[in-house]
C-alpha cells in the first residue's frame, strides 16, 4: 500500500513525496489506518520495520488538521533514551516539514541550565508535541510545568526496554495524569508477561498489530564460541589478535562487565571505550561522538545502544553474553551488515547459556558455526550433549479476536471535518501476523518546493484490511 492510498493529509503528504518514501512497510500498513480512526494500538515490531513512522505520521496530519486546544500539551511521546528521544525529534522534523503549528520539543536529562530554561518555557506555552524520557517528564509534572489535563495522544516508543530501565512506576504516573479520552498508542519489541500487563493498565480495547521478528540479514556471518566464563577475555585477546579490528561492539549483559571488559582491552592495547548507565549524559554523548566519528575502534556496552542507534558501518558485534531472547540477539548482530556490507557477529556461550542460545538457533533454523577455542585455553564444555528441555516448536502467535464494539465516542471535539468512518465490520480472528521487511523512516526533506502533481487518492474511505 501506499501513503497515497491512506487520508493522510496534504502536508505529510507533501513532505513524504519530498523524501522519496512511497510504500508503506507492514507496520506502518497495520496501524495508520486505526490510529486516524481513533483505536488505541499495541504494536509488536523489532527496530528497523519503519514504526517511528507509523504512529508519527497519523498523529501529526490528525493535529495540523486542526481541532486540538492551541494553548495545550496535545501529544506526549515517551522514550527509554535520549538517544532514542532525539531520533524521533529529527522524524517529526523531516514529516512536519510543511505542517502549519505542530512542533516539539524534546525532554531528556543530562542538559544543562540554558536547555532546561528552554524546555520549562515550552512547556508552560503548550508544545503541540512533546518526546521526553519518563524521568525528566516526570520531574517536569512535579513542579507544575506542564498540564496534561488536555492532552489528546499518548505514545510509549519501546515499553520492553523503559520496563527494563525500571520505569514502570514512571509511567504508571503520567498514565494517570491523562484524561480518559486520550488516544494511546504502544509499541515493543517483545511481547513478556509485563508488557501484556502494562497494555491492559494503558490501552482501551486496543488493535493488536504483531510482526513476525526477521531473521539476520543473510550478510552476517554467525559464529559462536562455547567456552567457560574465564575463557572469554583470552578469546577476545585472541580475536583482536588476529587483525587490526575497528568499528567493533561488543554486548554484556551487565554494566560492571561492560567496565572489567573495557579495562582488559585497554591493558591489551586496544582502542576502546564503555557505554552504560552510570555515565553521565554528556559523557555518553561524547562516547557515542568519538566512536561514530572512528576516534573509538571498540564500543564496549550494555543494550542501551543495541535499539534506536543507527550506525551504519559497524564491521563486528560480539555477544559477550548470550542475550536473553531471540529478539534481543536479532537486535543486536543487527548492528552489523547494514547499508549492503559485510558483517560479522560471535557470541560467546558458556554452559550454562547452552539452552538459551539453542533456541536462538532454533529461532534462526539453522546452526550457528562454531569456533574452535584458542590454543592453551583448555576446552569448553561439549555442546552437543547439553540437555536442551524443549515444549514442542515455537509459536509464531496467531491474532486472537478482540471483541471490540465498532465505535468508541470518545468525544474529543476534534471537528475537523475530515469524515473518518467508523469501522462496521472487524476480523474475528485479529491481526495477521506478517513478516517486516522494511526500514525506519527519519531525515529532512531533500526537495523544500511542494510537488506541483499529485496522484489520485482515496476519499475519505477508511482502509480496509
Amino acid at each position: 500500500m501506499t501513503f497515497e492510498e491512506t487520508y493522510l493529509n496534504d502536508n505529510i503528504l507533501d513532505a513524504l513525496y519530498d523524501m522519496h518514501f512511497e510504500e508503506m512497510t507492514p507496520i506502518q500498513e497495520r496501524c495508520i489506518p486505526e490510529i486516524l480512526d481513533g483505536y488505541d494500538v499495541l504494536g509488536v515490531a523489532q527496530t528497523g520495520t519503519g514504526k517511528t513512522a507509523a504512529y508519527l505520521l497519523p498523529i501529526l496530519s490528525m493535529l495540523d488538521d486542526g481541532g486540538f486546544p492551541e494553548d495545550a500539551i496535545n501529544c506526549v511521546i515517551m522514550s527509554p533514551t535520549r538517544e532514542l528521544a532525539q531520533q524521533i525529534d529529527q522524524a517529526m522534523q523531516g514529516f512536519g516539514y510543511y505542517l502549519n503549528d505542530v512542533s516539539s520539543i524534546a525532554v531528556y536529562g543530562g542538559n544543562d541550565g540554558g536547555r532546561y530554561d528552554q524546555e520549562i518555557k515550552s512547556l508552560r506555552g503548550g508544545a503541540p508535541v512533546v518526546i521526553a524520557t519518563p524521568g525528566r517528564l516526570l520531574s517536569h509534572l512535579k513542579v507544575g510545568n506542564l498540564d496534561l489535563s488536555r492532552t489528546s495522544f499518548f505514545v510509549l516508543d519501546e515499553a520492553d526496554r523503559m520496563l527494563d530501565m525500571g520505569f514502570m512506576e514512571d509511567i504508571l504516573q503520567i498514565n494517570a495524569l491523562l484524561p480518559k479520552t486520550c488516544q494511546k498508542v504502544m509499541f515493543s519489541a517483545t511481547m513478556p508477561s509485563k508488557i501484556r500487563e502494562l497494555a491492559v493498565s494503558l490501552l482501551h480495547n486496543p488493535v493488536e498489530v504483531k510482526l513476525a521478528v526477521s531473521r539476520p540479514a543473510e550478510k552476517i556471518h554467525q559464529m559462536a564460541y562455547v567456552c567457560y566464563e574465564p575463557q572469554k577475555v583470552h578469546i577476545i585477546q585472541d580475536i583482536f589478535k588476529k587483525g587490526d579490528l575497528k568499528r567493533v561492539i561488543i554486548f554484556c549483559g551487565k554494566k560492571d562487565k561492560v567496565k572489567d571488559i573495557n579495562r582488559a582491552l585497554l591493558k591489551l592495547k586496544i582502542n576502546c571505550a564503555p557505554m552504560h548507565s552510570d555515565l553521565s549524559q554528556q559523557e555518553r554523548d561524547d562516547v557515542m561522538y568519538r566512536f561514530k566519528s572512528g576516534q573509538v575502534d571498540v564500543l564496549v556496552a550494555t543494550d542501551i545502544v543495541a535499539r534506536g542507534i543507527d550506525i551504519d558501518d559497524i564491521r563486528m558485534v560480539i555477544n559477550y553474553d548470550v542475550p536473553h531472547d531471540s529478539e534481543d540477539y536479532v537486535h543486536r548482530i543487527g548492528r552489523t551488515a547494514r547499508a549492503d556490507r559485510d558483517g560479522e557477529a560471535i557470541t560467546f556461550v558458556c554452559d550454562s547459556d547452552i539452552p538459551s542460545f539453542k533456541q536462538i538457533e532454533d529461532f534462526l533454523e539453522k546452526e550457528v558455526e562454531k569456533l574452535p577455542l584458542p590454543d592453551g585455553i583448555g576446552e569448553g564444555p561439549d555442546y552437543s550433549k547439553a540437555i536442551i528441555h524443549k515444549k514442542g516448536s515455537q509459536g509464531r502467535g496467531r491474532g486472537r479476536g478482540n471483541g471490540r464494539s465498532n465505535g468508541r465516542g470518545r468525544g474529543n471535539g476534534r471537528g475537523n471535518g475530515q469524515g473518518r468512518n467508523n469501522k462496521t465490520t472487524r476480523k474475528a480472528d485479529g491481526p495477521k501476523e506478517v513478516q517486516s521487511s522494511g526500514t525506519a523512516f527519519a531525515g529532512s526533506p531533500s526537495n523544500k518546493r511542494k510537488r506541483t502533481k499529485k496522484t489520485t487518492r482515496k476519499n475519505d474511505n477508511p482502509i480496509q484490511q
